[in-house]
């Protein structure tokens, strides 16, 4: 949905409300980023023992303490909960707004409808050495307060919303520093002991736990489980397929491996990155048509327009030109092979290894003329 402004009106009033722990090292840096957009600042700290409250009073006095009860739902709400302006905004210790973005976010601030209930924004989670996006999603990160939505989940919680929403182009930028990388894990485990029934969410997401504690075998099993609820969003369906790749590449088991890939056609047409995925298998087993094809078909894929789930743009951009100008270059399309590179080096011009390339497959043409852009 496109903006919706009214210049007589006066802009909106937003409270930021956020829980924090032990949080000294990133804290500041975020609520600086946040300087002359929101009108208040709630800050609900859940058991520090560092010197992130008294970082905070700089900014606040609005510090409250919560009791943790292994339910980050339970804090975001209680944080909601002491909110007085019109809107409330939710970050992470570790979020910022960039200066594009504050920017864009004060000017979304003057002109945005109070008809609006939801704004979501982007969220960078990934980035190369060049310090372009590579990860991204979208996350509902404004709301009116006074339609009281609430938080769900213990563990990787969300915000239930509803009504008028604006989709708008603002980013958070996620910069962590370190965390508690056993945290969920534990909360999930204990939860497990309990005899708690998982919803399909909870199996997701505590399947991405093991996965990211490297607990294959583990993460196999609440995927699997996930998956055969059949109640699953569908962007979690896609990752979750992803994700099982990655566990049977892990272990060595190519079967199964291409079985997760392919079955993640069955909730979308082939995305950019499943396209990657069989074209890595297949180049790795020196199978160039099959390789190509698959490179190709990455190059045409759809990108699915502002994507809720995670966009790997990397895989959408220049990393099918890049492999398909090693596949090209093995087949002795020597032409082809340049014209890839350089479509990859428009998305990546200092990378090293473009660079090497070019001057590579310069050498073998036997010029030094610049090649058009492709039209392979």
């Amino acid at each position: 949905m496109t903006e919706c402004s009214d210049n007589s009106q006066s802009p909106i009033t937003i409270s930021l409300c956020m829980i924090v722990k032990n949080e000294e090292q990133t804290i500041e840096r975020c609520l600086r980023s946040v300087e002359g957009i929101t009108d208040e600042i709630v800050i609900v700290d859940t058991g520090s023992s560092d010197k992130t409250k008294e970082i905070v009073g700089k900014f606040t006095d609005k510090i409250y303490d919560f009791e943790w009860i292994n339910d980050f739902a339970a804090a975001r709400n209680y944080a909601f909960s002491q909110a007085t302006q019109e809107y409330i905004l939710w970050l992470d210790a570790d979020d910022v707004f960039l200066p594009e973005d504050q920017a864009n976010f004060s000017k979304l601030k003057s002109t945005l409808s109070r008809n609006f209930d939801v704004v979501s924004m982007l969220y960078n989670l990934g980035f190369d050495q060049y310090g372009k996006v590579t990860f991204q999603r979208r996350r509902n990160r404004l709301v009116k307060r006074e339609k009281n939505f609430q938080w769900l989940g213990a563990v990787h919680e969300y915000l239930e919303v509803y009504g008028n929403s604006l989709n708008s182009a603002i980013a958070v930028t996620h910069q962590p520093l370190s965390h508690d990388s056993d945290r969920n894990l534990r909360i999930y485990e204990q939860r497990l002991q309990k005899g708690e029934k998982f919803s399909p969410r909870d199996l997701y997401y505590f399947a991405n736990e093991l996965l990211d504690h490297r607990l294959f075998n583990r993460a196999i099993e609440y995927y699997q489980q996930f998956l055969a609820t059949k109640q699953g969003w569908v962007e979690d369906n896609i990752s979750a397929c992803s994700k099982l790749a990655d566990c049977f590449y892990n272990l060595n088991d190519t079967e199964n491996q291409l079985k997760y890939i392919y079955m993640s056609f069955r909730f979308s047409v082939p995305r950019a990155e499943f396209c990657c995925r069989l074209g890595f298998y297949h180049l790795n087993n020196n199978q160039l048509d099959q390789a190509i094809f698959w490179y190709r078909l990455a190059t045409q894929a759809d990108k699915p327009a502002d994507s809720w789930g995670m966009v790997n743009y990397a895989c959408q951009t220049w990393l099918p030109h890049l492999q398909l100008c090693v596949c090209y270059s093995r087949a002795g399309q020597i032409r082809l092979a340049f014209e890839h590179n350089e479509i990859a080096g428009t998305f990546l011009p200092e990378d090293s290894r473009i660079q090497h390339n070019r001057a590579y497959l310069q050498n073998l043409l036997g010029t030094g003329e610049t090649i058009p852009e492709s039209k392979s």
